[in-house]
């Protein structure tokens, strides 16, 4: 390969990631209002799976009895709740351009600040909605 050729392939994360590291990206791709339901969801059954299947209902209006915009306010809840802790535990953020590097600090952030207790699902959510503070912060003043 020459000094003018770039590399294509395809780079797979390290063997060493954590799960949470791998779902962190995946949900570091969506809107504002489900990461709010996906942290609102997370204070009722703290298991990422059942969170994310649960906002893709709401979102779709499958029949749950709950409705989006009443887990978009509870995640809106909650995270006004923790904002100010995270921002202390970290008060000069500094965002790396490689995704899970910014993760695995942020959910260490997450994990180590005085917020209380935290299961794996909540913890998730708010590292992402920490990640993505400036959309999120500007869904929560529109929310509820």
């Amino acid at each position: 390969m020459s000094d003018t050729d770039f590399d294509t392939r395809f780079d797979l994360p390290a063997v060493d990631d954590s799960a949470s590291t791998e779902v962190g990206v995946i949900l570091l791709g969506l809107d504002a209002e489900r990461l709010l339901a996906g942290l609102g969801m997370a204070s009722l059954a703290d298991d990422l799976g059942r969170v994310t299947t649960l906002v893709d209902q709401l979102r779709h209006d499958l029949g749950a009895r709950l409705t989006i915009e009443a887990a978009v306010a509870a995640g809106a809840h909650r995270w006004r709740s923790v904002r100010a802790a995270l921002a202390e535990a970290d008060p000069h953020p500094t965002t790396s351009a490689a995704v899970r590097q910014a993760w695995t600090k942020t959910y260490a952030l997450v994990a180590g600040a005085d917020i209380g207790d935290t299961g794996p699902a909540t913890r998730v959510y708010l590292t992402a909605c920490r990640l993505r503070r400036a959309d999120v912060d500007r869904q929560v003043e529109s929310a509820p």
